[in-house]
């Protein structure tokens, strides 16, 4: 049986790309950054990026789509966050939510739909594996791409503080 796209079963020969993200934020809303550590073949490629005034659910959203984003090709993917949101909600609750035209189980809009719609484009194109670690537990990727995650969001504030009102990071 094949795996739909973004929705890959692993196997061995599957994997080629290893994708750890994670967002981080300081106030919920506040300040806020994402970081994706990328894997390939031994290589490695960092990103990260902030935004003034967000959630921490937004940063986790933007780390898993600016990664994925990042990927010039077709491939298969193995994506592992700190996040049961992100996880959980491209895994179990998005189906869902497409067919009941972006509402939730309550008839609500779903939150973040402009990202969850994003996610789903980014992520059709590759057939990811996605897993899910415990954040600060000590998994060495998961630390690191925290790391990058707060390290933008202290850019992003130290450039604010000298007087640029309008920054970001990216």
């Amino acid at each position: 049986m094949a795996a739909r796209p973004g929705f890959a079963h692993e196997t061995s020969d599957e994997i080629c790309v290893e994708m750890f993200t994670d967002g981080a934020c300081r106030g919920n809303p506040g300040p806020g950054g994402w970081g994706v550590l990328l894997r390939y073949r031994g290589k490695e490629k960092t990103l990260s990026g902030a935004e003034p005034f967000t959630t921490n659910n937004r940063m986790e959203l933007m780390a898993a789509i600016r990664g994925l984003e990042a990927l010039k090709h077709h491939c298969g993917v193995r994506l592992t966050t700190d996040s049961a949101y992100v996880k959980n909600g491209i895994t179990e609750w998005l189906p869902r939510w497409q067919r009941r035209g972006w509402r939730t189980a309550d008839k609500q809009p779903v939150k973040n739909v402009d990202l969850w719609q994003r996610l789903a484009a980014a992520a059709s194109r590759h057939d990811i594996t996605w897993q899910w670690v415990k954040g600060h537990s000590g998994h060495v990727e998961n630390e690191r791409v925290d790391r990058l995650a707060n390290r933008a969001i202290d850019r992003l504030l130290a450039a604010r503080a000298s007087g640029d009102r309008n920054a970001t990071t990216d």
